[in-house]
């Protein structure tokens, strides 16, 4: 799938993107942006519950993208000097994040424990970035030589072999149960909140961080070139993002890598604003695209480690969506309005500053004793709880079965009573 979406990405970038002028290019990634709300709207909170209580759900749904996505594909190849050709693209784009969230709630059905799981995560992250780079080689080829018919069809012949590899994964349900008051509780708690507010904002700067660029470099001499350098950069950190994690997270709380990807972004988006230049463009996007991966390796630790009866599948497809969103709504922004380099640049920053902050002043709240600054969220909770039923003896799902049972929590002592002096 990942091979599939890369050699997409060649096609229309070159076929779309960058054959039209500024404007126009405004418009149809504005109208692409609103599109990739859909999923979000729809089938996350809507179709999601019952895709995941269904036996074989998410493995049906990754498997009707792969099918919807060859006959994208080839559609886009026959059409591909059409206007039909955006609605097209429109539709492929709002597949692929389906199949990001359908993922997302299927890797913890497909491992062993939970030590598995960041793992796993960080081996696909590693495995679909390195397939991407080889898949992209032949992609251009064919772009530069026959056109994007070709390319397009080479996606189509991808996307099929992501099909028959789907059909392998397990037929299981990934939450078969509703979730219950402590699993609520759980992944409503101080640190967890915290720490997916952190990766909202992470996420966020990806977001823009890529269509402030995006838009930037066609102001520049070969913004084309520097363009495709600032993603290839990208992604060779990408993947060396997922191959560092996890040795880092044996090294260092799950805590200390959250702030210090929001430190990173801080670090390198004022760094970059400072010195300028489209070489700068290339170094934040290779940092910013770095960070969110240690992020993401830090957020799953945190939901293993204080839900730990909360349904991984459930838990990560839930969590995936809105940072799905947090990704467009972000990159609205420099599509809407359109900015120096430099002052895109601080924003950056200004984000990795401010999410850092709340994330260590929540941090030091919690380790006092206190709630932190998160009133929306604990609203959130506090109407879930009441809807969800109280915990009682169940079948769990394979995804909480496969896990190692619930350390005990630790317990505070009773004070002695107070003795007058």
């Amino acid at each position: 799938m990942a091979a599939g979406d890369a050699a997409m990405a060649v096609a229309l970038a070159d076929s779309i993107l960058f054959s039209l002028d500024a404007d126009a290019a405004r418009s149809r990634v504005l109208l692409f942006l609103g599109i990739s709300f859909v999923p979000f709207l729809v089938v996350a909170p809507l179709i999601g519950p019952a895709i995941d209580r269904m036996t074989g759900g998410r493995r049906l749904v990754i498997q009707l993208v792969a099918l919807a996505r060859v006959a994208l594909s080839v559609l886009m190849a026959v059409y591909v000097d059409s206007l039909l050709l955006f609605p097209l693209a429109f539709l492929a784009m709002i597949g692929q994040k389906t199949y990001t969230i359908s993922k997302s709630a299927l890797v913890p059905s497909v491992v062993r424990n939970d030590a598995e799981l960041v793992e796993a995560n960080s081996k696909l992250g590693l495995i679909s970035g390195l397939v991407a780079v080889v898949c992209v080689v032949p992609a251009a080829i064919l772009q530069k030589t026959i056109g994007a018919e070709a390319t397009l069809t080479y996606s189509a012949v991808l996307f099929a072999a992501g099909f028959l590899a789907a059909r392998r994964l397990p037929r299981e349900a990934i939450a078969a149960h509703a979730p219950d008051q402590e699993e609520v509780a759980e992944l409503h708690a101080d640190r967890v909140v915290l720490a997916s507010t952190a990766m909202l904002m992470v996420r966020a700067s990806v977001g823009f961080t890529f269509f402030h660029l995006f838009f930037w470099f066609r102001l520049q001499d070969a913004g084309l070139v520097w363009f495709g350098l600032a993603l290839g950069f990208a992604s060779v950190l990408t993947m060396a993002g997922n191959a560092l994690a996890p040795l880092i997270r044996e090294r260092a709380s799950e805590e200390a890598m959250m702030t210090g990807s929001l430190g990173l972004i801080a670090a390198v988006g004022i760094g970059t604003a400072l010195t300028g230049g489209v070489v700068s463009g290339v170094v934040l996007a290779g940092g910013v695209n770095f960070a969110a991966v240690i992020a993401r390796i830090a957020f799953e630790s945190t939901v293993q480690r204080d839900a730990p009866d909360a349904n991984r599948g459930r838990a990560f497809a839930q969590f995936e969506t809105r940072f799905q969103l947090a990704w467009v709504m972000a990159g609205v922004v420099p599509v809407l309005v359109q900015m120096p380099g430099q002052f895109g640049f601080v924003l950056v920053g200004l984000i990795g500053v401010s999410a850092g902050a709340f994330f260590v002043v929540g941090l030091r709240a919690v380790s006092a004793g206190r709630r932190p600054p998160h009133p929306i969220s604990r609203l959130r909770a506090e109407r879930a709880r009441r809807r969800a039923p109280a915990p009682a003896t169940r079948t769990r799902d394979r995804s909480d079965s496969a896990s190692p049972p619930p350390r005990p929590r630790r317990s505070t002592p009773p004070r002695p009573p107070h003795s007058a002096p």
